[in-house]
């Protein structure tokens, strides 16, 4: 009868002894997801958010909204899109926008970029894209800056499929023109001049 009793005690305490830390667990991962002291990761800062529509597969589809981060200053900036601004919604795009001047000076063939890419200032001058969260003036500044890039989408999941099919489709902007070898090479001198101090 001891012994039952003996076993009984010892299995309270360490259920007692496991919870206590399981608590003390969960309470540090609030505390890193809530407060200044969040360890920092690649996810963090895809906080512009704007709006457009993409071509899937033939069909126009959107808008897609894209949460941007800026990883380099020439810029070389990378977006996540989603079909709705849901915390909720699903990852199934991701765009690559990447200055000019790094696309159209050799990294990019002419017969790619008319297939893969697309040029940012013709999207923006069709007035499909959208800078949302910010005052007109800073909106104004991001539309001008990526207006230097090229973008390249990647669709990852489409949204009438329940799980992924495995097959990556490049969408496209919606009015993209293809351009000629001495547009490209037109372009990407545009962007240099464009981002220099005191242009426009």
């Amino acid at each position: 009868m001891k012994f039952v009793t003996f076993r009984r005690t010892t299995a309270l305490l360490s259920l007692a002894v496991c919870m206590v830390v399981f608590g003390a667990w969960a309470a540090q991962e609030a505390k890193d997801n809530t407060g200044p002291s969040q360890t920092a990761s690649p996810a963090d800062g895809h906080n512009i958010h704007v709006t457009a529509p993409h071509v899937v597969d033939g069909k126009v589809m959107g808008p897609y909204h894209h949460y941007c981060k800026v990883l380099s200053p020439e810029p070389v900036i990378e977006c996540l899109c989603y079909t709705s601004s849901d915390p909720g919604a699903r990852l199934e795009q991701v765009e690559y926008i990447v200055a000019k001047s790094i696309t159209r000076s050799g990294a990019v063939s002419l017969a790619d970029w008319n297939k893969n890419w697309h040029d940012h200032s013709q999207e923006i001058a069709t007035g499909r894209v959208q800078v949302h969260d910010l005052p007109p003036d800073e909106a104004k500044e991001v539309a001008n800056l990526v207006a230097t890039t090229d973008g390249i989408i990647f669709h990852l999941w489409s949204d009438g499929d329940k799980v992924p099919s495995g097959k990556v489709m490049i969408a496209q902007s919606v009015g993209h023109v293809n351009l000629t070898a001495a547009e490209l090479k037109q372009g990407a001198q545009e962007s240099v001049a464009r981002k220099s101090p005191g242009a426009r």
